[in-house]
């Protein structure tokens, strides 16, 4: 089947994230008296919006998170992005290719829209995603699991839900059904 709309997810698809983000991530909430290992953080947060990692945090222990939680946990983020960064091996040749079929494409992720241009920039695939083709949970009231972002991504791109097919890499992002007839494939490691 041909599908009018190709989303991908971000983080562990188009660039190759997942385990800076997770290590940094479990390192953090460990300091900060929440003891997480790299197994841990990826089983519970990978794929998910930053609020899924304040509401478990909370809802385990009955502490919250400090208020600048996010700002700290991002800086060490993109200064870790800066020194190792690298694309998902063999993306640029899938993307290429989509433009070269005229197949539209677009990015819907978890991380927000300046973890996104960051990553991008730092990859060098910031020459295949103009801002239409962005889409952040910061776009939408509930980010990964809850379908919307992906949802908000197809009705900005005007196709359908179920002519698009997601492609992820986490089971938060791909775990529900969300509609008939919507495909969510593995990455394209």
């Amino acid at each position: 089947m041909r599908y009018d709309l190709v989303v991908f997810d971000n983080d562990g698809v188009l660039v190759d994230s997942e385990s800076i983000s997770n290590r940094l991530l479990a390192a953090y909430l460990t300091e900060l008296g929440h003891p997480t290992s790299y197994e841990d953080s990826i089983r519970d947060y990978m794929g998910s919006a930053m609020h899924r990692i304040h509401d478990l945090v909370l809802e385990r222990t009955g502490e919250r998170l400090p208020a600048d939680f996010d700002d700290v946990f991002h800086a060490r983020v993109f200064a870790a992005f800066e020194r190792e960064l690298r694309p998902v091996g063999g993306v640029t040749d899938v993307l290429e290719k989509l433009a070269a079929d005229g197949v539209p494409y677009c990015v819907a992720s978890s991380g927000s829209h300046e973890r996104i241009r960051v990553g991008h920039r730092t990859t060098g695939l910031d020459r295949w995603f103009e801002d239409a083709r962005i889409f952040s949970a910061q776009d939408v009231g509930r980010g990964k699991p809850a379908p919307d972002l992906f949802l908000y991504a197809a009705e900005r791109m005007r196709v359908a839900p179920k002519r698009c097919v997601v492609v992820e890499d986490s089971p938060l992002g791909c775990g529900r059904p969300w509609r008939p007839g919507w495909t969510c494939t593995g990455s394209p490691r």
